[in-house]
């Protein structure tokens, strides 16, 4: 995963840039997904490494597709992206905007998982408290997974913060 974040990178960056100069940071969003959803089509997906398949015969296809989806711009970057052979990072690409968009707005994505489901009053003082300690807004994915024991493990883009009881023994067991 890490190999492929890094290749996807720079072109979010590139498209988040470009996003910030022209002020359509919404109508990135909007051509990256529906580029994503295509790609995510098998029979689309099982076209791009086929050998049979050209890569302009593949461009003219994916273009013609995403004809009334995407703008000059959108295109311009799916023919980079086959040129260089880089088609299949797309939904890297989207993800890694999507995360520089809401960083930039104010907010962060934070995934939590819990031993315990949260209480609508636990949930609400916990996204305070993320608030609070990361300073932004923060859209919050909460997943039940019984086999943390108890307590929480809190993932914010590379930041990693284990409270939960089976992250808490497995460092007990490593220091013995």
């Amino acid at each position: 995963m890490n190999e492929i974040a890094t290749l996807a990178r720079p072109y979010a960056v590139a498209v988040f840039k470009r996003a910030k100069e022209t002020n359509s940071s919404k109508k990135w969003s909007k051509n990256l997904s529906f580029l994503a959803a295509v790609l995510n089509d098998n029979a689309i997906f099982g076209m791009i490494d086929d050998p049979k398949v050209g890569r302009a015969r593949l461009l003219t296809l994916l273009l013609d597709i995403c004809a009334d989806q995407l703008d000059q711009e959108g295109g311009n970057l799916l023919k980079l992206l086959i040129e260089n052979n880089r088609l299949n990072l797309i939904p890297f690409i989207v993800e890694l905007f999507e995360t520089y968009k809401a960083e930039d707005e104010g907010f962060i994505d934070i995934d939590v998982t819990t031993a315990y489901a949260f209480t609508k009053e636990s949930k609400q003082h916990f996204n305070e408290v993320l608030e609070k300690n990361f300073g932004k807004k923060v859209n919050m994915k909460v997943v039940v997974d019984s086999s943390l024991i108890g307590g929480v493990l809190v993932r914010a883009g590379d930041q990693v913060i284990d409270g939960s009881i089976r992250g808490q023994l497995q460092q007990l067991a490593q220091r013995l």
